[in-house]
């Protein structure tokens, strides 16, 4: 079967003067899911997301948005997408309603005001539709701009950092939002700096570092880069180096071991080592166990692995 993608990029290049922002974007974004774009500060996930929403014009490389070529056809593409930036653009003293039925007629909608009565139910904000939108707690003010991005039936949203300043439950209310509209079949870029966020609602990762795309994936196919994390807690702080020498023997890694805390640490990309394997290698060596565990790792520390074996190979 073949896919179709929403966003399709070959190549992207954009310099700022003497700084090269992108150096040849490669992404491949199937419709109906929702891409995270992560990497550090100064990897050029603005410069992307700026040259994929036409904010900027790319000095190399090739883009298809929506089926539509991101240079020759920009007046389509800007139709065919939506952008929820970090910083909400609502109009804090109209109410929800006059906010989306303002954007209802700058977009031209056919009929303002039954598509703002969608939304707001759609939302949950249908109660507070009549209040100043400066009223609203955070989270409601995030819904009430994805609200108005979506006026027009976006076939690609672009969210840039969509719970930043939230709090647990605000940030909670975006996401259940973000499934949503994944369900409908909306695509969704999202950019982020939680990465517990582009673990929960990423179909696929791009982690763009110096660039490029450095690696891409799912959130379960990069914590398989660099294996599970076994980590054992012994009883007597002289067992150490026995407890070392067997995950050295069953994970092939260097330990760690942190004499303070008593535990002995190692990462495995061996699938076939389980737990109760490990206790009983442990057990016929004579270590006195406290704990032990083995575990998938964070997309922190994925993130932290490949991005510093990409400093260290530079």
């Amino acid at each position: 079967m073949t896919t179709t993608y929403a966003v399709l990029s070959e190549g992207l290049a954009k310099r700022f003067g003497d700084v090269c922002a992108l150096r040849g974007l490669d992404l491949a974004v199937p419709q109906g899911t929702v891409c995270g774009i992560l990497g550090p500060n100064g990897a050029g996930k603005t410069t992307a997301v700026r040259l994929l929403t036409t904010l900027l014009r790319p000095d190399a490389g090739s883009a298809r948005i929506a089926g539509h070529d991101l240079v020759r056809e920009a007046a389509a593409v800007r139709r065919a997408i939506a952008v929820a930036g970090q910083y909400a653009t609502v109009d804090g003293d109209l109410t929800g309603r006059q906010n989306l039925r303002l954007f209802g007629r700058l977009h031209r909608v056919r009929v303002p005001a039954r598509r703002a009565e969608e939304l707001l139910a759609r939302f949950g904000l249908s109660e507070a539709a009549d209040r100043p939108a400066s009223t609203y707690s955070g989270g409601m003010r995030r819904r009430l701009d994805l609200a108005a991005s979506l006026v027009r039936r976006p076939h690609v949203l672009f969210l840039d950092e969509p719970s930043t300043g939230l709090d647990p439950a605000g940030r909670s209310d975006v996401w259940d939002t973000v499934r949503e509209l994944r369900q409908d079949g909306t695509t969704i870029l999202l950019t982020t700096q939680y990465l517990e966020e582009a673990d929960q609602l990423a179909d696929d990762i791009a982690l763009i570092d110096r660039g490029r795309v450095a690696h891409t994936g799912s959130p379960l196919h990069l914590k398989g880069i660099i294996g599970s994390y076994t980590e054992v807690v012994v009883t007597d702080p002289d067992a150490l180096p026995r407890a070392a020498g067997v995950l050295d023997r069953l994970t092939g890694a260097e330990p760690k071991l942190d004499h303070a805390r008593r535990t002995v640490g190692a990462v495995t990309r061996d699938t076939t080592l389980t737990l109760p394997r490990l206790v009983r290698e442990l057990d016929a060596a004579g270590v006195p166990l406290l704990d032990a565990s083995l575990r998938p790792p964070t997309l922190d520390e994925v993130f932290l692995r490949l991005t510093a074996d990409r400093e260290a190979a530079v």
